[in-house]
Protein backbone atom coordinates (compact mmCIF):
# COMPACT_ATOMS: atom_id res chain seq x y z
CA UNK A 1 0.00 0.00 0.00
CA UNK A 2 3.01 2.58 0.90
CA UNK A 3 3.99 1.96 -3.12
CA UNK A 4 0.66 2.76 -4.37
CA UNK A 5 0.58 5.87 -2.17
CA UNK A 6 4.24 7.03 -3.33
CA UNK A 7 3.55 6.20 -6.18
CA UNK A 8 0.41 8.88 -6.19
CA UNK A 9 2.45 10.94 -4.75
CA UNK A 10 5.34 11.24 -7.24
CA UNK A 11 2.85 11.65 -10.25
CA UNK A 12 1.08 14.84 -8.85
CA UNK A 13 4.23 16.33 -8.45
CA UNK A 14 5.69 15.09 -11.90
CA UNK A 15 2.34 16.17 -13.17
CA UNK A 16 2.51 19.48 -12.37
CA UNK A 17 6.08 19.82 -13.40
CA UNK A 18 4.44 18.71 -16.84
CA UNK A 19 1.43 21.01 -16.74
CA UNK A 20 3.96 24.29 -16.44
CA UNK A 21 5.91 23.16 -19.46
CA UNK A 22 3.55 25.64 -21.38
CA UNK A 23 5.04 27.68 -24.19
CA UNK A 24 5.18 31.50 -23.84
CA UNK A 25 2.54 34.01 -25.78
CA UNK A 26 3.93 35.41 -29.04
CA UNK A 27 5.20 38.37 -28.63
CA UNK A 28 6.54 38.19 -25.01
CA UNK A 29 10.32 38.91 -24.68
CA UNK A 30 10.59 35.07 -23.96
CA UNK A 31 8.99 34.49 -27.73
CA UNK A 32 12.13 36.70 -29.31
CA UNK A 33 14.12 35.05 -31.86
CA UNK A 34 16.66 34.05 -29.21
CA UNK A 35 14.50 31.24 -28.04
CA UNK A 36 12.91 30.22 -30.61
CA UNK A 37 14.65 26.56 -31.27
CA UNK A 38 13.65 26.03 -27.70
CA UNK A 39 10.08 26.80 -28.09
CA UNK A 40 9.93 25.16 -31.52
CA UNK A 41 9.65 21.71 -29.98
CA UNK A 42 7.54 21.81 -26.62
CA UNK A 43 7.30 18.08 -27.15
CA UNK A 44 11.41 17.73 -26.73
CA UNK A 45 11.35 20.01 -23.66
CA UNK A 46 8.76 17.72 -22.22
CA UNK A 47 10.57 14.49 -23.19
CA UNK A 48 13.60 15.96 -21.61
CA UNK A 49 12.17 16.34 -17.89
CA UNK A 50 10.60 13.26 -18.29
CA UNK A 51 13.69 11.57 -19.07
CA UNK A 52 15.36 13.64 -16.34
CA UNK A 53 13.09 12.02 -14.06
CA UNK A 54 13.28 8.82 -15.11
CA UNK A 55 17.26 9.11 -14.61
CA UNK A 56 16.65 10.50 -11.42
CA UNK A 57 14.53 7.94 -9.75
CA UNK A 58 17.02 4.75 -11.61
CA UNK A 59 19.68 6.29 -9.37
CA UNK A 60 17.75 6.92 -6.49
CA UNK A 61 16.36 3.70 -6.40
CA UNK A 62 19.61 1.40 -7.32
CA UNK A 63 17.33 -0.66 -10.10
CA UNK A 64 19.40 -3.44 -10.70
CA UNK A 65 19.68 -5.77 -14.02
CA UNK A 66 17.34 -8.49 -12.73
CA UNK A 67 15.12 -5.72 -12.30
CA UNK A 68 15.70 -3.74 -15.62
CA UNK A 69 12.49 -4.81 -17.88
CA UNK A 70 9.87 -4.06 -15.09
CA UNK A 71 12.07 -0.62 -14.64
CA UNK A 72 11.51 -0.43 -19.21
CA UNK A 73 7.73 -1.08 -18.15
CA UNK A 74 7.63 2.04 -15.04
CA UNK A 75 9.72 4.55 -17.50
CA UNK A 76 6.99 3.59 -20.47
CA UNK A 77 4.43 3.83 -17.97
CA UNK A 78 5.90 7.26 -17.08
CA UNK A 79 6.79 8.64 -21.19
CA UNK A 80 3.37 7.56 -21.29
CA UNK A 81 1.42 9.30 -18.76
CA UNK A 82 3.32 13.07 -19.12
CA UNK A 83 2.30 12.56 -22.86
CA UNK A 84 -1.37 12.03 -21.92
CA UNK A 85 -1.06 14.51 -19.39
CA UNK A 86 0.24 17.39 -21.60
CA UNK A 87 -2.18 16.67 -24.56
CA UNK A 88 -5.39 16.91 -22.43
CA UNK A 89 -3.46 20.39 -21.02
CA UNK A 90 -2.81 21.46 -24.75
CA UNK A 91 -6.43 20.89 -25.83
CA UNK A 92 -7.65 23.12 -22.53
CA UNK A 93 -5.29 25.39 -23.82
CA UNK A 94 -6.52 25.77 -27.26
CA UNK A 95 -9.77 26.01 -26.38
CA UNK A 96 -9.29 28.77 -23.20
CA UNK A 97 -10.18 31.80 -25.65
CA UNK A 98 -13.41 30.39 -26.29
CA UNK A 99 -14.25 28.44 -23.40
CA UNK A 100 -17.52 29.02 -21.00
CA UNK A 101 -17.41 28.04 -17.68
CA UNK A 102 -18.72 24.55 -18.13
CA UNK A 103 -16.39 24.05 -21.28
CA UNK A 104 -13.47 25.00 -18.43
CA UNK A 105 -14.97 22.31 -15.77
CA UNK A 106 -15.03 19.88 -18.48
CA UNK A 107 -11.62 20.66 -19.23
CA UNK A 108 -10.54 19.94 -15.82
CA UNK A 109 -12.68 16.99 -15.66
CA UNK A 110 -10.63 15.61 -18.52
CA UNK A 111 -7.31 16.78 -17.54
CA UNK A 112 -8.26 14.82 -14.00
CA UNK A 113 -8.85 11.72 -15.96
CA UNK A 114 -6.28 11.87 -17.47
CA UNK A 115 -4.39 11.87 -14.53
CA UNK A 116 -6.21 9.16 -12.31
CA UNK A 117 -5.88 6.91 -15.42
CA UNK A 118 -2.24 7.57 -15.46
CA UNK A 119 -1.52 7.32 -11.41
CA UNK A 120 -3.67 3.78 -11.99
CA UNK A 121 -1.26 2.49 -14.80
CA UNK A 122 2.03 3.54 -13.24
CA UNK A 123 0.93 1.76 -9.68
CA UNK A 124 -0.11 -1.40 -11.19
CA UNK A 125 3.13 -1.20 -12.88
CA UNK A 126 5.43 0.11 -9.90
CA UNK A 127 3.58 -2.31 -7.81
CA UNK A 128 5.49 -5.37 -9.62
CA UNK A 129 9.15 -3.60 -9.54
CA UNK A 130 8.37 -2.93 -5.68
CA UNK A 131 7.91 -6.29 -4.84
CA UNK A 132 11.25 -7.58 -6.11
CA UNK A 133 13.37 -4.33 -4.84
CA UNK A 134 15.42 -5.66 -1.60
CA UNK A 135 14.64 -3.29 1.80
CA UNK A 136 17.41 -0.71 0.94
CA UNK A 137 15.53 -0.33 -2.63
CA UNK A 138 12.04 -0.48 -1.02
CA UNK A 139 13.27 2.24 1.77
CA UNK A 140 14.42 4.63 -1.06
CA UNK A 141 11.26 4.15 -2.50
CA UNK A 142 9.40 5.06 0.23
CA UNK A 143 11.32 7.81 0.85
CA UNK A 144 11.64 9.44 -2.78
CA UNK A 145 7.77 9.02 -3.26
CA UNK A 146 6.85 9.41 0.48
CA UNK A 147 5.31 12.60 2.07
CA UNK A 148 8.22 12.33 4.93
CA UNK A 149 7.55 15.78 6.44
CA UNK A 150 3.84 15.26 7.35
CA UNK A 151 4.24 11.88 9.41
CA UNK A 152 3.35 12.24 13.03
CA UNK A 153 1.29 15.67 12.40
CA UNK A 154 -2.17 15.61 13.28
CA UNK A 155 -4.80 17.33 10.91
CA UNK A 156 -6.99 19.97 12.70
CA UNK A 157 -10.38 19.47 12.02
CA UNK A 158 -12.19 22.99 11.40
Amino acid sequence: MKAISAVVASTFVFGGAVAQTTMPPAGSPAAGDASKSAMAHPDEKRDAAVEKHIDQLHTTLKITAAQESQWNEVAATMRENAKNMDQAIGKRAANAATATAVDDLNAYEDIAQTHADGVKKLAAAFSELYSSMSDDQKKAADEAFGHRGHEGKKVASR
